[in-house]
């Protein structure tokens, strides 16, 4: 299988789900299928803008980015809802727990998109074997489709998992490059918007081939250090490597389970959380996030999964701090019954240097008795710079009672996320 990987060189995947919330709701409700679904910012107001839609949408016209109003006139049978983004990110932790299971080098770039590096990855078969293993896999244990792209690159993975949409896997090597991508328009090349296809065509640039070709001055001097970026790529060269330690938009930190037998033992339950919340404290301090909402998976042995998510009032990092959490979320809503799969998850998490440590009533006085270092500390930085001396950064020090909003998605997503 070996001979099918490159001597030099590597193997990128490109993962895209396809209508990613539309398709999120309609796994939720199965009765959605097949009807024209949009996910609209405000269902409410004509003015709203659709998000995304579903495939049986498209057809009529209906677009992302297009007004609602217009929507409804291209299809007046639209079935219009809300965005839910807990629900659409819990999805899509478990969609990238289970690329994982594949190889460490994961890198999420959106909510519903990823590369995947499986240049080491022959073990497990051909890049066309892996591709149709994790489309399968996403479909069956979430009923979620997704298009993938298979290149040596980032930037010609993505482009081909582009080209077929839903349900496509697209190989695209670097000797494709002239025959299929240089008769396309530079508008269509990714990572060019009409602006700058636009600015392009003042200096002759029509097509992707025409860019691949260009002058390297002028390219400069229209777009700067970007210009020869995008030459670089036109001739289908990327140098990016994918990076799993990314951050991406709605960012969270999590790590799950699948047991290897079923459990009723509370002791031994208590052991697994705090074994993921070990390895979430550890994946927080390596990226040097705090978080700012724990979430606990629960899935049973009947297959229905819940999560349960609280936002409390101070960050958190510690590993004490976050099995405390998530084994007081898990004790209030496990009902007793067998459990296959646990799951942690540190939401909302926000940089070390960005957390802001809210007081409260019983930490006020604890805090109150560190302001003179406080003072001190303050008037070193002012001397000689921010930089001269921190605070070590504090998780969540208060067993209390907090102020908490829950969510819950009840949908049997969870299939072979990753195991220990």
């Amino acid at each position: 299988m070996s001979n099918m990987y490159p001597v030099n060189g590597r193997v990128i995947l490109h993962v895209d789900m396809n209508s990613f919330y539309a398709s999120v709701e309609m796994a939720y409700n199965p009765r959605l299928k097949g009807k024209p679904l949009a996910i609209a910012g405000n269902p409410e107001e004509r003015r709203g803008i659709i998000v995304t839609c579903s495939y049986e949408a498209r057809k009529f016209g209906v677009r992302t980015t297009m007004s609602l109003w217009e929507a409804k006139k291209l299809c007046p049978n639209l079935l219009v809802m809300k965005p839910d983004f807990d629900k659409y990110r819990t999805m899509s932790i478990a969609i990238f727990q289970l690329l994982r299971t594949y190889t460490e080098l994961v890198e999420p770039v959106s909510i519903d998109e990823g590369y995947l590096d499986i240049t080491e990855c022959s073990h497990l078969g051909s890049p066309l074997d892996i591709a149709h293993s994790i489309q399968q896999r996403i479909y069956e244990t979430m009923d979620i489709p997704c298009s993938i792209g298979i290149a040596p690159n980032k930037f010609l993975a993505k482009t081909a998992s582009d080209m077929k949409k839903p349900m496509g896997i697209t190989i695209l090597r670097k000797r494709d490059v002239p025959h299929i991508l240089w008769p396309k328009q530079t508008a269509e090349m990714h990572g060019i918007g009409q602006k700058t296809a636009e600015k392009l065509q003042t200096i002759g640039v029509y097509t992707i081939g025409d860019l691949a070709k260009a002058n390297e001055i002028q390219l400069k001097a229209l777009l700067g250090i970007n210009g020869l970026r995008l030459k670089e790529k036109a001739n289908g060269n990327h140098i990016s490597p994918v990076d799993p330690e990314s951050i991406y938009d709605f960012k969270s930190v999590g790590n799950s389970t699948t047991l290897p037998k079923d459990i009723t033992n509370q002791r031994e339950l208590f052991d697994v959380l705090q074994k993921l919340s070990n390895k979430v404290s550890a994946r927080l301090k390596t990226k040097k996030l705090l978080g700012t909402k724990i979430g606990v998976t629960i899935r049973y042995q009947d297959r229905k999964t819940i999560n349960r998510s609280q936002t409390v009032l101070n960050p958190f990092v510690e590993k004490e701090d976050i099995y405390h959490k998530a084994k007081e979320l898990f004790q209030k809503h496990w009902n007793g019954n067998a459990v296959r799969l646990l799951g942690v998850t540190a939401f909302d998490v926000i940089e070390e240097q960005e957390a802001v440590k809210q007081l409260d009533l019983f930490s006020f006085e604890k805090d109150a008795k560190e302001e003179p270092l406080l003072k001190t500390v303050e008037a070193l930085q002012q001397k000689f710079g921010k930089n001269i001396i921190h605070k070590a950064a504090q998780g969540a020090e208060v067993k209390k009672k907090s102020t908490f909003t829950e969510t819950s998605f009840s949908k049997d997503v969870f299939d072979d996320l990753m195991k220990e």
